[in-house]
């Protein structure tokens, strides 16, 4: 009986987790290091210089942008969560995440992925009142610009606390984690208490991060294509454009959502390593990557201001 309550006091103070998925890559290790360096390296370049496009030119100090740089900054902020960790971790070999590590990554995945889509529902109230109310547009945003701001990146970091606090207290019982980084239902998942309380309020938690963001886009939409169907073909035509990049950006994270949700709640052991791979990292890597490019190349004013600073930049580095 005792040699049985000490194995049990054991198991409730695991204090770290086995990455099981890095095992995948041992073969390749060198081939999968540089192509996260490489993905994390350009989200970086990409993310940055659309930063420093919107702050050096004065005519880009629009709401639409200011808001798109907070996207960039999201960006930013969910892919150094992950790829740092992964990198480091192809350069070791040892698959150990320690639980303070752990739950930081998840506090961080996870108030990106409510962050990201928070941000994109702001930009697409923006995009309502454009359309909408174009010449009170400017009076309206400025008013409520920096509250629309600090609420998109304040909400998700209280709204995820409340499901984080019941992480913090559970006791763990298993060790390994069928993933490359930590999610909070995988770590639920180990606890070796009884966690339906802790389901209970993550699904209703669901709905607190999902519901809102999702009536603001539906709504704004919603007006936006009854003004489009109001208006000239010339009139249209130009609110569609304006519209193409955040529609573009919501379908990517939208995308990411559902391998996300796919490759989590169903059984995908049949699946290559690198497809199971590939749907798990997309939402934390492939809005962030995507966002600059599509923002970029849709935005004539963006790539003209991007090719003038990447110009500049090479006749300086020919001068020297």
């Amino acid at each position: 009986m005792d040699s049985v309550l000490k194995y049990m006091k054991n198991l409730s103070e695991v204090t770290s987790f086995h990455l099981s998925d890095y095992y995948g890559m041992e073969d390749m290790k060198p081939v999968y290091f540089c192509m996260f360096l490489i993905i994390y390296l350009t989200i970086v370049a990409e993310n940055v210089a659309l930063i420093v496009v919107v702050y050096r030119e004065k005519t880009l100090h629009e709401p639409m942008y200011l808001l798109l740089c907070n996207l960039a900054v999201n960006g930013l902020y969910g892919s150094t969560a992950l790829l740092p960790a992964v990198l480091s971790k192809l350069l070791s070999h040892s698959y150990e995440i320690s639980l303070p590590l752990c739950q930081t990554q998840i506090y961080a995945i996870h108030t990106f992925a409510i962050t990201e889509f928070t941000i994109l529902a702001a930009m697409s109230y923006d995009r309502y009142v454009a359309i909408c109310y174009p010449l009170p547009y400017h009076a309206i945003m400025s008013q409520r610009l920096v509250k629309l701001i600090v609420f998109t990146w304040l909400y998700p970091m209280l709204a995820f606390l409340i499901v984080f606090i019941f992480t913090l207290q559970l006791r763990f019982c298993e060790r390994t984690i069928e993933k490359v980084y930590c999610l909070n239902y995988l770590l639920v998942k180990l606890a070796c208490t009884d966690t339906s309380i802790i389901n209970v309020v993550g699904l209703l938690s669901v709905v607190l991060y999902t519901i809102p963001q999702l009536i603001m886009i539906f709504y704004s939409y919603a007006h936006i294509l009854r003004i489009c169907l109001l208006s000239f073909s010339k009139s249209r035509l130009k609110a569609l454009r304006t519209c193409t990049p955040h529609l573009l950006a919501i379908i990517n994270y939208s995308i990411g959502c559902f391998f996300e949700i796919a490759q989590s709640r169903f059984n995908v052991s049949h699946l290559p390593y690198e497809t199971k791979l590939f749907l798990s990292l997309y939402f934390l890597i492939f809005p962030s990557i995507l966002n600059p490019a599509i923002y970029g190349l849709s935005i004539q004013v963006i790539r003209v201001r991007l090719f003038r600073l990447f110009s500049r930049k090479s006749r300086q580095v020919e001068m020297m």
